[in-house]
């Protein structure tokens, strides 16, 4: 008995240092050693990571929801989120180029060049963010207009939407940096500035909202407020570890200066990467306007909080499907082709035990957490059936995401991108508007289209990934 209690407590003793270790952020060789700690010590902090990027939209999703008119609320603040995934994909595909190279670079023990990458991958999000953010300030109106929204909801939404949209760049460079970090092998950093401005918006968001004190109360347009100085905290704080000078990378402003050969290979990476977002976001705002179109703004409503609940479960499982693509860019780079390989599957291990633990909570609890995002019984009902239809495809959308980031890790952004157009454009599209139109199934016919696409996705991405070429890219 004491042998068995003295074995648990060294396990527990060794579970508690990883945690540790992974949660105080080092830079460390995840080119040797054991695979299953390296997997967990990049996944453990980017699983918190992506969490707490979720929560964004779920505080402001709880705090509008309670408004008067909350149906109006919550639309503008799904319509807008959907627009914003746009950006987001600048964003992914900027952060996706930079981690693939500068995990490449960390792998040849070369830090001065990592770090000259990560820069000019900020010059070029900046440059193409300022065109994005001006026509969003202009254009508010008639994009929420234009994506199925009602002429009043829109008249109460283009405040919000002009602060998200012209605050875009925060986003932008929140997401970029912590790429940055990811591919340096320093995931607790890009953790830690979203538990920064996360804690920020959470402080902000009710006092801006409802008003507080001498403060008024901004409604709606005080949730966009609270989330672009969360957000902007975040990125404050991601700047100084950036050039403080003591991490792995050594960083300079000098680097900002436009060097054209590496931006245009950063551009061969990032390119077919945003393309890939880009194809997917405008799936889901097509998704999003059909609802709109077929269920009302009650429908809407309730797909947009279905939809941020499935993403609260789904982000962490995109953090830990970022391990998978700075291992195999970091063990790419030092040539060690079959570790990269084995990272994926014990990744993909992981990320299937986790999806299927959330469908069964999901499963389990759906309602109640619905029920706590808003009072509406019509969005209520809605949102209950679009998260129990689309939870059903939890497990093939954590192993498509693990062979994305795989595919993205080793700079082969052009295979996921084709597996996009065809999953999303060619199938997903099609298929929710036959089912929601001409079967006259309305907003069902959309949630059924989501996992089906996700799972066909899911199983072109395993063959490619067998292939193998992925292997062979060079960045």
């Amino acid at each position: 008995m004491s042998q068995q209690t003295t074995a648990s407590t060294g396990k527990l003793s060794q579970i508690f240092t990883l945690l540790k270790q992974a949660l105080k952020g080092e830079d460390l060789d995840f080119t040797q050693g054991s695979m299953r700690r390296a997997v967990l010590l990049l996944a453990i902090p980017m699983m918190l990571e992506m969490a707490m990027e979720s929560v964004f939209a779920l505080v402001d999703l709880y705090f509008v929801g309670h408004l008067h008119n909350s149906s109006h609320a919550i639309q503008t603040v799904g319509l807008t989120e959907s627009v914003l995934t746009i950006i987001y994909s600048l964003a992914i595909g900027m952060s996706m180029a930079a981690t693939a190279v500068v995990a490449r670079r960390v792998g040849e023990k070369n830090p001065e060049a990592a770090g000259k990458a990560g820069m000019q991958a900020i010059f070029i999000a900046v440059v193409f963010n300022i065109i994005i953010s001006v026509v969003g300030l202009i254009f508010a109106t008639d994009i929420l207009l234009l994506m199925g929204a009602s002429a009043e909801t829109a008249t109460q939404g283009t405040p919000f939407m002009r602060i998200m949209m012209g605050g875009s760049i925060i986003i932008v460079l929140l997401f970029l940096i912590n790429g940055i970090f990811r591919g340096a092998g320093n995931a607790a950093i890009a953790m830690k500035s979203l538990w920064i401005a996360n804690i920020a918006n959470i402080i902000l968001c009710p006092i801006l909202i409802n008003g507080f004190g001498p403060i008024p109360a901004f409604g709606l347009t005080g949730a966009a407020i609270a989330t672009t100085i969360g957000r902007g905290t975040g990125v404050c704080y991601q700047l100084y570890h950036l050039f403080n000078g003591k991490g792995v990378l050594k960083i300079k402003l000098a680097y900002l200066k436009p060097h054209w050969e590496q931006i245009i290979a950063l551009l061969k990476i990032a390119t077919p990467g945003i393309f890939q977002f880009v194809i997917a976001s405008c799936s889901w705002i097509f998704l999003a306007q059909l609802v709109a179109t077929t269920g009302g703004d009650h429908g809407s409503a309730g797909y947009q909080t279905a939809l941020r609940l499935m993403m609260f479960f789904m982000l962490p499982a995109w953090g830990m499907s970022n391990a998978a693509a700075t291992l195999v860019g970091q063990n790419l780079g030092a040539k060690q082709i079959d570790r990269a390989e084995q990272s994926v599957m014990k990744t993909a291990k992981y990320i299937v035990i986790y999806m299927l633990s959330v469908m069964v909570f999901t499963f389990a609890g759906g309602q109640f957490f619905i029920a706590f995002f808003t009072n509406d019984v019509l969005i209520q009902e809605m949102a209950i059936k679009a998260l129990q239809i689309m939870s059903v495809g939890y497990i093939c959308y954590g192993i498509g995401m693990v062979l994305m980031s795989t595919f993205n890790g080793a700079g082969d952004t052009w295979t996921p991108t084709w597996i996009n157009l065809f999953g999303f454009w060619m199938f997903q599209i099609p298929l929710a508007y036959l089912l929601a139109k001409h079967f006259e199934l309305g907003p069902v016919g959309v949630f059924i289209a989501i996992p089906v696409a996700e799972t066909a996705i899911a199983v072109a991405a395993f063959i490619l990934f067998k292939k193998g070429k992925w292997k062979t890219v060079k960045v």
